[in-house]
């Protein structure tokens, strides 16, 4: 049974798991976002104490 054999499959198996670790990633991670993220202001929102008239 020649699906049994090893030898043919467990070589692309590996090599294709190579480019899926690593050449693939670097391509993906090289795209720029076309939106950057915009910096938060660190300024606090004022708060105030809620008067309940109970």
């Amino acid at each position: 049974m020649p699906q049994l054999n090893p030898n043919p499959w467990f070589v692309i198996l590996v090599f294709s798991w190579f480019i899926f670790l690593t050449i693939i990633p670097t391509k993906i991670l090289n795209h720029l976002t076309p939106n950057e993220p915009a910096q938060v202001s660190e300024e606090k929102h004022k708060t105030h104490s809620w008067n309940w008239p109970w």
